[in-house]
């Protein structure tokens, strides 16, 4: 199959691997790029803090471009989102990873007590990025925790044309589209032109989560497959 993945570049690069092996005919079509913001997130693992939150890989690339400066914090305890970006931590170097399924809501629901007994000394330290889910943070006021959330990285459009679209869609047929993000699949409906939209008639829009697939126009709701968890396995599972 010929499946398009909408991904960051660098988030992007383990998914055409594992698309490969699978005996798909992977393309990459980064929709969005990852400005990242490591002098914010240097202060603040300066200042006190309890335990480090993380809801993305991305946020993880971050504190490994700190280099030596992160070698003093490997040892903190880490809540990650899922195991994408627990793979991504370890990788980097800590060993204390508390592991949620995917969602922040899902972080509240499993850690929600600990992050409260953990804050009582100094605050969480919530690494994020923009645009991101409001649930984790909303979990956290809702529960009285002091947290100081920092922008790890900000994703920013890529400047696609509408012809871009339409060449890799209507040249040659896809067979699937992969979106991870709400605002991926956003940015690139933006500018999917009539005859785009034409030539994913009966193609598999795949997304990771329901709120991810409500930026799919109407025209294509049947196309819509859903994973049955947030993470990369249940959504090549639709494959």
């Amino acid at each position: 199959m010929r499946v398009l993945v909408t991904r960051p570049e660098r988030a992007a690069a383990r998914t055409l691997e594992r698309l490969r092996a699978l005996g798909h005919d992977p393309v990459a079509f980064p929709v969005t790029a990852a400005e990242q913001r490591p002098q914010p997130v240097r202060e603040a693992l300066e200042k006190p803090h309890s335990a480090i939150l993380v809801t993305s890989a991305e946020a993880v690339r971050v504190l490994r471009s700190l280099g030596d400066t992160i070698s003093r914090h490997l040892g903190e305890t880490v809540f990650a989102v899922g195991e994408a970006t627990a793979t991504v931590l370890r990788e980097t170097g800590f060993s204390d990873i508390r592991i949620a399924e995917g969602t922040g809501a899902s972080m509240m629901r499993l850690f929600g007590e600990e992050f409260a007994q953990l804050a009582a000394t100094s605050p969480l330290l919530y690494l994020a990025g923009y645009p991101r889910s409001p649930a984790l943070e909303a979990g956290l006021v809702t529960l009285g925790v002091p947290v100081n959330v920092v922008e790890a990285y900000r994703m920013h459009p890529l400047p696609l044309a509408s012809a871009a679209v339409e060449a890799v869609l209507c040249h040659r047929p896809v067979h699937a589209v992969l979106f991870y993000s709400r605002e991926t699949a956003r940015q690139f409906f933006k500018v999917t032109t009539v005859d785009a939209l034409g030539a994913l008639l009966g193609v598999p829009l795949l997304c990771l989560s329901a709120n991810v697939s409500e930026a799919i126009p109407e025209s294509l709701h049947s196309n819509i497959r859903v994973a049955a968890g947030p993470d990369e396995e249940s959504l090549l599972a639709l494959l």
